[in-house]
C-alpha cells in the first residue's frame, strides 16, 4: 500500500511538472507588421503579457525586451551592424517594437528577445541537462 502511494506521488509530480512546461514550451513568431513600419512578436504567455502590461515603470529592462539590429547590406558595404532604437508597446496578445526611424528597404534586421525564453525544458531538468544562461529566440528579417 505504501508502495502505491509513494507511486501515485511520482506520477502526479512528472504530470505536474510537464504541464506546467507545456505552456512555456511555444516559441514566439516574430515578424514585421503588414506594413513593415514595426515588428510584432505573437506567442508571448499571458502571464508575461498580463505582466508587462500591468507595468507602468519606463524602466530601462523593458527597452531590451526586444533587440533590433541592423545589418549590411550585399549591395552597400560600408553599412555596419548597428541597434535600432525604438520604443515597446504592449496590446493584449502581442508585443510590439516601433523604431524611432523607419526600417529601410532591402535591409535585413536581426530581431532577438528573451520573452518565454527558459533555462531548460522539463525533460532536461529531469536529466539534469540545463543551461546556465537563458537563450534569446532571433529571426533574420529582410525588408
Amino acid at each position: 500500500m505504501l508502495n502505491l502511494i509513494k507511486y501515485i506521488c511520482v506520477l502526479a509530480l512528472v504530470y505536474s511538472l510537464s504541464a506546467c512546461s507545456s505552456a512555456n514550451n511555444k516559441p514566439v513568431l516574430i515578424g514585421f507588421t503588414a506594413d513593415s513600419l514595426a515588428i510584432v512578436v505573437r506567442g508571448v504567455d499571458q502571464d508575461g503579457l498580463y505582466q508587462l502590461k500591468s507595468d507602468t515603470t519606463a524602466d530601462s529592462l523593458r527597452s531590451r525586451l526586444i533587440t533590433v539590429v541592423q545589418t549590411p547590406s550585399d549591395q552597400d558595404t560600408a553599412i555596419m551592424e548597428a541597434p535600432v532604437a525604438g520604443r515597446i508597446e504592449v496590446t493584449d496578445s502581442t508585443v510590439v517594437f516601433i523604431p524611432a526611424q523607419p526600417f529601410v528597404k532591402g535591409r535585413a534586421y536581426i530581431v532577438s528577445t528573451y520573452l518565454n525564453s527558459r533555462f531548460a525544458s522539463t525533460g532536461n531538468v529531469l536529466k539534469g541537462r540545463m543551461d546556465y544562461r537563458v537563450k534569446p529566440s532571433e529571426t533574420l528579417l529582410n525588408r
